[in-house]
């Protein structure tokens, strides 16, 4: 079965207009005219067929691979809500994961919240691709507020400040 990865890596909303994505593999030019490029793969794990990260990586084209960060799903939420609603348990091979099997007309990467695998991307292009990153995807800014704004007035001897 297919990963879907197309579909994972539009989920992602990255800004790069230079792009393709070829089997489960997402490439990119972050920033036009210059040699780098950036590699983005499923990370798998001890279990055939499952996925526990992303592997980002810069990429020379004469001298290969310079640098490469793994991005696991769990240390960036990715499943939380979906492990948390299912029970499932850390340490447990479906914990934070996923794999090629999975509902018809879903994808397998179902429930997985990418805001901190993208913000963990958008670190990593800040220092290999300086100015790559120039627009905030659509709606970010708006959560960014939203979250603020959820935060409990404090309240001082009986009066409520902000």
């Amino acid at each position: 079965m297919s990963l879907q990865a197309p579909e994972f890596f539009a989920e992602l909303c990255l800004p790069f207009h230079d792009h393709t994505v070829v089997g489960n593999t997402y490439f990119a030019t972050p920033v036009p005219g210059t040699s780098l490029r950036l590699r983005i793969d499923f990370t798998g794990t001890i279990h055939a067929d499952t996925y526990g990260g992303l592997r980002v990586a810069a990429v020379h084209p004469d001298r290969g691979e310079i640098d490469a960060v793994a991005l696991s799903f769990a240390d960036h939420g990715t499943f939380h809500r979906r492990d948390e609603a299912t029970n499932t348990r850390p340490n447990t091979k479906q914990y934070g994961t996923f794999d090629r099997y999975h509902r018809p007309g879903r994808p397998p990467w179902d429930g997985a919240v990418t805001t901190g695998l993208r913000d963990a991307i958008e670190q990593y292009t800040a220092v290999w691709f300086p100015g790559a990153w120039t627009a905030p995807a659509p709606g970010r800014a708006a959560s960014r507020t939203a979250l603020r704004a959820a935060v409990p007035p404090v309240i001082r001897n009986g009066a409520r400040t902000r």
